[in-house]
Order: structure tokens, then C-alpha cells, then sequence
């Protein structure tokens, strides 16, 4: 007699459990309960004292049972473990009863999840699906902010494109469970989310999305005049996106001082240019140490420009998006040593060096 028939869909390499429940009428045991798929023997067990397994496959394990339940584990669903399965309870004296629970095996798309670039360097967005013997092709398509989306790359076995207006700085990786979009040089226009959409048989078409932000790193200029008074007007700009903040900092206490102006202005491009003016006295300047301190997203550690001399920052980013500053070798054989422990001071423009990596 079949109790019931059950369906259950599974994520492969997942555990699952199955369970089974009899109605027995007063008088009536169990002797033996049995697990089969399609008439394979997965596990057998007699309810002795103490229990007995008389076969038991290597990925089922018994989880509990009662004399008219059964619930087995199975450690880590495979695609062959598609199907359906029976358990069976050896009654006595009414005879054996069973139900049935079948089993569909799928799979799910993951994700490095959202990840943030540098203008100018190279980064890869990242997709794959667990069961990728069943992956047909895959498509890579950009969303804009109306809901469209575009195909910008796309991979079968006999099929590799990449959209025109993107070929030679744009890649695709040539394989279809583990996917890779590869920007050589990411810009401001590729900012948006991604959809990376697998073509499978049996799932059907699976999907998962993914944001790339890209930043602008800050350009730091500082520069200072002293009127006929004898007030200096002192300013820090910064171009940067996002925007930067920008604060002020006296000698080496790390004090912030208090700012006369703070103005903004945007592009639609999204790179804010930040001006931070700041008056002193003609004793201030020529007294203590005054800086300027820019704060940024994609900075690890803030930059620091000293007041006292004017100066120009730019700023160039090792692969790993952190601002090391290193060894600076410069036009003009003027070698400068930079340190994150220590302020830079002078006039030099960053975009002129050359950092080891």
C-alpha cells in the first residue's frame, strides 16, 4: 500500500532529508524499515533494542525514527541523485506499506556580489552556477536605469561575442559554468548593475546581478595669498567621484579648524570638484604646520597636503585600489620618498611618477 507521493526540489550539494510516517492499527509492529531509490537499496535498519542497520549507502545517514517514522539524511545531494525515492515499512501482520517522495536536483547562480573600481585600472566581474555540465550558453547584459538592458558579451560552445563598440577593452571568458567579464580599462560610462544569465537544460534560464561602481580618484591642488591686511586666504580643492571631504588639520595635533567656505560643483559625469577655503593670520601660516586633509572612498588612509608650501597632488592607484604610497621615482631624477606617516610638502604632481609594483 502507497502512503503518499511527496516532491522536492533540492540545490546540488546541499544535505536533504526525507521522512516517512505509517498509521498502524492496534496489535500491529514494524520489523524492518527500508530506504530504495529507483530499487537500489540505500539503507536497511530492524527495530531491535538497541536498532540494527543491516545496509546503509555511504551518503545516507539514519537521522531519527519511531516506530512509525523514518527520517534519513542525505549528506550531499548529486545530480545522479535525481529521483524518486520509497520508503518501505515491513508491518506485521498487515503487510508492508510505502510512500513515495521524488527529488529534482537544481542548482543556483552565485555571485562575488557588488564591487566597486578605479577609473582608468582593470577589474572583472565574476558569475557561476553550481551545475555547470548543464549550462548552454551564457549572456552578460548591462541594465540601465530604466529597467532596459543591453547584451554586452556572450558564450556558447560554437559562439563567442563581444558587442563592437566595447571590443578591445572589454573581454569575456571563454567558459560556461564560471563566467568572467573583464574590464581592461573601467570607465565612468560602465558604472551600472549586470545580469550574468545562464541558458540551461533542465533549470531553464537562471540569473544573478551584480553592481560595479567606479570612483574617480582626488586630485588635490592647495594654494594660499596674503592680501595687503595680512589675512591669508588659503584653498584646497579636490576632483574627485564621489566627492571628497575635506578638513583642515593645525600642527600635529590633528585639530580641525574651522573653515570660511566650503563649495561645490558637479558634473554629470558625477566628478565633484570641492573647494575648502580657510583664513589665517600671517602668523599662523608662517608658524605652524597647516593642512590640508582629503578624504576619499577609495582611499585606504586620508591624503595630506601641507599649507606651507603650495602644492599639487594627484593621485595614482596601485592594483590593489589602496593609495600605498611608496617610492616615487620623478622626472628631473628628483627621487621623492613618500610615506602615509608622513605629510607631503612641496610641489609635485603624481601623474609624472612612476610607482613600482
Amino acid at each position: 500500500m502507497v502512503l503518499r507521493t511527496c516532491r522536492k526540489r533540492r540545490e546540488a550539494f546541499q544535505p536533504l532529508q526525507l521522512g516517512c510516517n505509517v498509521t498502524m492499527a492496534t496489535g500491529d509492529s514494524v520489523h524492518q524499515v527500508r530506504w530504495l531509490r529507483k530499487n537500489k537499496l540505500l539503507l536497511a535498519y530492524q527495530l531491535n533494542v538497541p536498532i540494527h542497520i543491516s545496509h546503509q549507502e555511504p551518503n545516507v545517514k539514519l537521522a531519527s525514527w519511531q516506530k512509525n517514522s523514518s527520517y534519513i539524511t542525505i549528506t550531499k545531494v548529486r545530480p545522479e541523485d535525481e529521483g524518486c525515492y520509497r520508503c518501505i515499512f515491513d508491518v506485521f501482520p498487515t503487510g508492508s506499506q510505502e510512500g513515495v517522495t521524488c527529488v529534482s536536483v537544481t542548482a543556483r547562480v552565485h555571485l562575488d556580489g557588488n564591487k566597486v573600481a578605479v577609473s582608468g585600472r582593470p577589474t572583472t566581474l565574476s558569475c557561476w552556477y553550481s551545475l555547470p555540465e548543464r549550462v548552454l550558453q551564457v549572456l552578460w547584459r548591462k541594465m540601465a536605469e530604466q529597467g532596459s538592458s543591453t547584451t554586452v558579451a556572450s558564450y556558447s560552445k560554437d559562439h563567442y561575442n563581444v558587442e563592437e563598440t566595447l571590443q578591445g577593452r572589454l573581454s569575456l571568458s571563454k567558459s560556461l559554468g564560471d563566467t568572467q567579464l573583464v574590464f581592461q580599462k573601467v570607465t565612468i560610462e560602465d558604472e551600472a548593475c549586470y545580469t550574468c544569465e545562464f541558458h540551461t537544460f533542465p533549470d531553464g534560464t537562471r540569473r544573478g546581478t551584480t553592481c560595479l561602481s567606479v570612483y574617480v580618484l582626488p586630485e588635490v591642488k592647495v594654494t594660499h595669498a596674503t592680501s595687503s591686511s595680512g589675512v591669508t586666504e588659503a584653498n584646497c580643492t579636490t576632483r574627485s567621484r564621489p566627492a571628497a571631504e575635506i578638513t583642515w588639520n593645525i600642527g600635529g595635533n590633528n585639530q580641525s579648524l574651522n573653515t570660511s567656505l566650503v563649495s561645490f560643483y558637479s558634473k554629470g559625469d558625477g566628478i565633484t570638484t570641492v573647494t575648502s577655503t580657510l583664513l589665517l593670520s600671517s602668523g599662523q601660516l608662517t608658524e605652524r604646520s597647516i593642512q590640508c586633509v582629503v578624504h576619499h572612498k577609495g582611499l585606504e588612509n586620508p591624503l595630506s597636503v601641507s599649507l606651507n608650501t603650495p602644492g599639487e597632488l594627484s593621485t595614482d592607484l596601485v592594483p590593489n585600489m589602496l593609495l600605498m604610497l611608496s617610492t616615487c621615482f620623478c622626472l628631473g631624477n628628483i627621487v621623492v620618498l613618500l610615506s602615509k606617516h608622513t605629510p607631503f610638502s612641496g610641489s609635485i604632481d603624481l601623474r609624472k611618477c612612476i610607482f613600482p609594483l
